[in-house]
């Protein structure tokens, strides 16, 4: 709803006098129909928000398609408020039973559901489709939206119940919406309608508070009063109601199954069988109701539409009725083929077909509202009554794309001609400067920082703001140019800035029995499990690991910062080592000589451009300024950084050597641009260096529409130049005329010369060849280097490379990218014809992947069968460049529909209008592989659909679901995305340090590797490097968590390495905290572990390897050579009085009589002589 006292009034209050307006207000007042004829697509959003400011009646617009949805969302939430605008899109009908699917679209409806439930002011697009899909009616949503407040009492096994009944699964730790956890007197708990997962705590049945927490940390951010927690799903129901439908569901499957074998279908009927089997059971046993939806049409379930949440003086806005009628019955008529298909390959009952609304039903429902349909051409409404219809006169503005003469022209003549003009331009950087250059033009035009200021007859007014397209209403005398109109580019809204956590590379991996583990000293094993050994009556954990010929280690929890899941390349088993073999210390020994080399090598070029001077950049210009304010997307805080980096890193005298690294799309092309421009207003000039023809020609287009603006040239040089193109490139580069120029390894032919050459830019240095580095790596001693890369630097590797790399890391996701829709389900020819059909019909393109170069061919002639309109070809890395390269090509130019691929698909490769990745046989690769593969979709403001496809195999069964266990955690960004991330990680190192340099991480692990190289990195540099040496506590207290406190296994492993990583008072803590807000309150042998682990880090830091208790004698003995200040044992021994004892010698001890201490004081005792021993320290 659309308050009066609304905004940009200048905008919007000229509407007011438009022939007719006043009738059609009075009409609408009365509750009739009416129609707008003769509208463009582009005042729509303008038009739509005047009527709603002047009827003050609740919005709703219902659009016909997605580009229709696009641009009246954008102007939408440009003129009421991004807050204030809601899209309801449409749930996906055609793939609603696949194994998984992302919770994206789910989520965005039901924030739709829970504003129309609380009556919020705001303005509802729903595309015609969204509203074919049932929901349950408002009064059941409501009874089963529960609020929880702190102070009143729950019981957990009903609220359990509940949860599971709204559609929300149990899991161990929630990462995903939609689940929840208990642990103990803690409900972790994810809506759908919030942000972040929230945390109620328990004081026996009684909320002692509520908090919302990180999802990657798990720790609680701030405390609110009370919890919304709304039904995960849109159709709620209780199973009982399906255990009344059985019978009905087994005599149609028994129909159904013997009308399939007649017709010689028989395995489509084992198929529907065991499908219909499983979902019985389910019912049977009470599991859960998630995914039964399709059998509702077996019950008497009352369902609804959304149209039926609406408040009955709504007002309804039909985009063009016409085509939304066509559209709605064109997705039922593709709805009806696929499930026809579907029945015939065994995938549903007939009855499930019923689960969407008929059109008549949307129309029925649609008459109790008041409407106003918006047509382009004059045309019967059928079904429903007109009272009144408005002809506007309005038309589109020229499109003027940086042409400044043809806008003075045309300004000129509208001033003459005493018309209003209203130049929308985006941000104030643009319209000050637009303002200035009409004016040299001697036009004069004002700027208004809001657009509430009216604009007069014969007045230009600059707005700072936005439209998506300028328009012109004749009767008004009124053009409104829009900034698009201007500067020829899709402008984004900036969004608030909301720092998001992400999914950042956590060095930390989930460590689960059968897991390949490293042990510093005693090499790789296999973790068997966590055990609890019990040794004169003290219980510890400890970890199993069994090395070759069945050996067996325990690991006390205290050291198991000694051990590290063994990450190497993804699906390799390394050899395990022997316990007390001397191959492992071999091992480290090689690995170590290889790093010295390495990190000599690295220290010397890093040491070399420190002494040699470079040029010094001059601080940037007001133009620098100006460019950047024009970059239509808001920068993410990483990129920030980065671009700072550069700047300071081309101030200075050094020579800039920096790597920028950065998932595809996540903006590294715009740090490179800005530097590039930096480097050309200093009058230098700057070669972009890419490692394929194609993603010259993508950066060369990309440089060319950033810089339009500017007299800067740029050239590309590959082979799509002809040889005049290229030799008339080259002269202007030896003349200096040319300040940018884009290319492959070509720019670094003899004949490519620089008048003064003053950055370089390479894109992906791993893949050039060697002599190509070699030259590269002259480069780097004479001119300023930026390295681009997308494969992730690992934190680890970064933080030991710090000091001889300059590196900044781009983890932050770009605010506008919107996630992939992500699908697991059973191979089906069906489901891949629904798949592809569905993109083509929104005008784009799709990726097949099938990874087998030997039946690639038969795939694509399959999927040509399948789909005989599209234009399907196959690539693979087995074809020469040249081939490969027009494949690529005629792909971007949009002359293929479906390319069938392995995944040889480009890296760099910006393909906006493929949005749809199909991955056959998804089971058999990596998961590092499928994330990759899946970042090539959704690159565009479209949504991004992923499949992974697998095969059913009876035999393979165990092993196949455990796969697709893996795909459905990486489906949900958990544990599984960290797999996948590490796999990438250790790809970035090798990139990063060299090929051979991979085998040695493969050898000793990856962790270890970057351990030991950050040690001899600082060697290198001349740092001193602390001497290892293993402190050992033996006190007998009982000192693990046990089962009841935490009892998922992975979550518990995590929690003790965390303590084991405590290295002093404040790790402690937090540690401390971190548990307690977790899992509650901490019993007494965790409190015990977390004092061991602060005395094994107090005692370690003072070089003690051992504090041994035995009947409270307490013995702190030193390593040999501890420098430690020895005057000062008399002072602490006088301070501790007769229950410290000294004793000399080459390994000097402390012995303590703890003796009157009770049992419970006997660690705060100890760390009180910890503190005290500190002074041995002291100088």
């Amino acid at each position: 709803m659309i308050k009066l006292g609304y905004k940009h009034k200048g905008l919007i209050e000229p509407l007011k006098e438009v022939q007719g307006m006043s009738q059609l207000l009075e009409h609408l007042e009365y509750g009739e129909n009416v129609k707008v004829v003769n509208m463009i697509d582009a005042c729509k959003g303008h038009f739509s928000y005047g009527i709603g400011c002047f009827t003050e009646k609740p919005l709703v617009i219902i659009t016909y398609d997605e580009p229709s949805t696009k641009q009246i969302s954008e102007d939408m939430m440009a003129l009421n408020g991004k807050e204030k605008v809601y899209i309801y899109p449409a749930r996906d009908i055609l793939f609603y039973n696949a194994d998984v699917h992302s919770m994206d679209i789910t989520s965005q409806r039901i924030k739709v559901i829970e504003a129309l439930q609380k009556g919020e002011k705001a303005v509802f697009i729903i595309p015609i489709e969204a509203l074919l899909n049932p929901l349950s009616p408002k009064e059941t949503w409501e009874s089963y939206t529960k609020i929880v407040q702190a102070g009143e009492c729950i019981n957990i096994s009903r609220l359990e119940r509940e949860l599971v009944q709204m559609g929300y699964e149990r899991v161990g730790r929630v990462e995903g919406m939609g689940q929840f956890a208990i642990r103990g007197g803690i409900i972790d708990i994810y809506t759908p309608i919030d942000e972040e997962p929230y945390r109620i705590e328990l004081w026996d049945d009684e909320v002692d508070s509520i908090r919302n927490f990180n999802v990657q940390t798990q720790r609680s951010i701030q405390k609110v009063e009370a919890l919304r927690i709304v039904p995960n799903q849109e159709i709620i129901f209780h199973l009982d109601l399906l255990k009344e439908a059985i019978p009905a569901i087994k005599e149609d499957l028994k129909k159904t199954t013997k009308a399939l074998r007649q017709a010689g279908k028989k395995e489509s009927a084992l198929k529907i069988e065991e499908q219909v089997g499983e979902a019985i059971d389910q019912i049977q046993n009470d599991i859960s109701p998630r995914g039964l939806e399709m059998y509702i049409p077996y019950t008497s379930l009352k369902l609804v539409s959304i149209l039926d949440y609406l408040p009955k003086e709504t007002l309804l806005i039909i985009d063009e009725p016409i085509k939304t009628k066509a559209r709605c019955e064109r997705v039922l008529e593709e709805y009806g083929m696929s499930m026809k298909d579907r029945l015939e390959y065994g995938h549903i009952l007939p009855k499930q077909i019923q689960l969407i609304f008929e059109y008549e039903h949307l129309i029925a429902r649609m008459e109790t509202f008041t409407k106003l349909f918006l047509m382009n051409f004059n045309a019967e409404v059928a079904t429903f009554d007109v009272a009144y219809t408005l002809f506007l006169k309005v038309h589109e503005n020229n499109t003027f794309y940086k042409n400044l003469e043809l806008l003075e022209k045309d300004l000129k003549e509208w001033k003459k001609d005493n018309k209003r003009v209203i130049i929308l331009s985006g941000v104030k950087a643009k319209s000050l400067r637009l303002m200035s250059e009409l004016e040299e033009r001697g036009v004069i035009a004002s700027y208004s920082e809001n657009s509430e200021e009216e604009v007069k007859k014969g007045q230009i007014l600059i707005y700072k703001g936005v439209l998506e397209k300028g328009f012109y209403y004749e009767d008004l005398g009124l053009y409104i140019v829009a900034d698009k109109d201007l500067f020829g580019k899709d402008k984004k809204t900036k969004k608030s800035k909301k720092k998001h956590s992400g999914a950042k590379i956590q060095s930390f991996l989930e460590l689960a029995p059968g897991d390949y583990v490293v042990h510093e000293q005693h090499g790789i094993g296999v973790f068997k499990g966590v055990e609890q050994l019990v040794i004169e009556g003290i219980s510890r954990d400890n970890l199993k690991i069994e090395y070759a010929d069945n050996n067996v280690l325990y690991v006390n929890i205290n050291q198991m910062d000694m051990v590290q899941k063994y990450v190497g390349s993804e699906g390799k088993a390394p050899k395990l080592s022997k316990l007390g073999g001397s191959e492992w210390k071999k091992s480290k020994a090689k690995v170590k000589g290889a790093i010295q080399n390495i990190a000599k090598e690295l220290v010397k070029l890093y040491s070399q451009r420190q002494y040699s001077r470079g040029f010094c950049y001059e601080e940037d210009t007001i133009w620098q300024k100006e460019f950047e304010a024009m970059f239509p997307y808001e920068e993410t805080g990483d990129q920030l950084e980065a671009i700072e980096d550069v700047k300071k890193d081309m101030e200075s005298d050094k020579i800039m050597d920096r790597l920028i690294c950065g998932d595809v799309g996540y903006g590294k092309t715009e740090v490179a641009i800005r530097a590039a421009f930096k480097a050309v207003q200093n009058s230098k000039q700057v070669a972009y260096l890419v490692p394929t023809t194609i993603l010259a020609q993508q950066h060369y287009q990309r440089f060319a529409e950033r810089m339009a603006d500017y007299p800067i040239t740029i050239e590309l040089l590959s082979r799509f130049r002809t040889p005049k193109q290229i030799k008339k490139s080259l002269e202007g580069l030896a003349s200096g005329k040319v300040d940018i120029i884009v290319g492959t390894h070509r720019l670094l032919s003899k004949d490519v010369q620089f008048k003064d050459l003053g950055l370089v830019i390479i894109d992906e240095e791993q893949r050039f060849g060697v002599t190509h580095k070699e030259k590269l790596k002259q480069l780097r001693t004479q001119v300023d280097v930026m390295n681009l890369t997308a494969t992730p630097i690992p934190r680890t590797l970064h933080m030991s490379l710090i000091g001889i790399r300059d590196m900044s890391v781009l983890e932050e996701a770009p605010v506008e990218r919107k996630p992939v829709q992500t699908y697991v389900i059973e191979y089906s020819e069906d489901f891949i014809k629904d798949a592809i059909n569905r993109e083509l019909t929104r005008g784009g393109q799709v990726y097949f992947l099938h990874n087998q170069v030997k039946d690639i061919e038969e795939k694509a002639h399959a999927i040509q069968e399948l789909i005989p309109k599209a234009r399907v070809a196959f690539a693979h890395g087995q074809m020469s460049e040249r081939e490969l390269e027009q494949i690529m090509l005629r792909f971007i130019e949009g002359e293929i529909d479906v390319l069938v691929c392995t995944t040889i698909i480009e890296t760099g490769l910006d393909i906006s209008n493929a949005n749809t990745i199909i991955m056959n046989h998804a089971d058999r690769m990596g998961l590092s592989q499928l994330y990759q593969l899946r970042g090539r979709v959704g690159r565009s403001s479209r949504m991004g659909y992923a499949y992974l496809m697998y095969q059913k195999d009876k035999v393979l069964k165990e092993v196949a679901e455990k796969r697709l266990q893996a795909i459905k955690q990486f489906t949900e960004l958990g544990a599984g995305f960290k797999i996948a991330m590490r796999d990438l990680e250790i790809r970035g190192a090798g990139n990063l340090l060299g090929a051979q340099q991979h085998g040695h991480m493969e050898s000793i692990g990856y962790d270890l590797y970057c351990k030991m190289l950050a040690e001899v990195v600082s060697e290198e540099r001349g740092e001193e490097v602390a001497e290892e040496y293993e402190t050992t506590i033996e006190i007998k207290l009982n000192a693990y968590i046990p089962g009841s406190y935490i009892p998922d296994e992975i979550q518990k492993l995590d929690i003790y390495k965390k303590i084991a990583s405590i290295k002093n008072e404040t790790d402690y803590l937090d540690v401390q905290e971190e548990i307690e807000d977790r899992y509650g309150n901490i019993p007494v042998a965790v409190y015990n572990l977390l004092d061991i682990a602060l005395i094994k880090a107090m005692a370690h830091d003072l070089y003690i390897i051992l504090v041994s208790e035995n009947n409270k004698h307490v013995t702190f003995k030193f390593k040999e050579n501890a420098p430690l200040n020895a005057e000062k044992v008399p002072e602490i021994l006088k301070e501790y009085g007769r229950n410290l004892k000294f004793v000399g010698g080459k390994e000097p001890a402390f012995k303590a009589n703890l003796e009157e201490a009770g049992k419970k004081e006997l660690l705060s005792n100890i760390k009180n002589i910890l503190h005290l021993l500190k002074k041995l320290k002291s100088e």
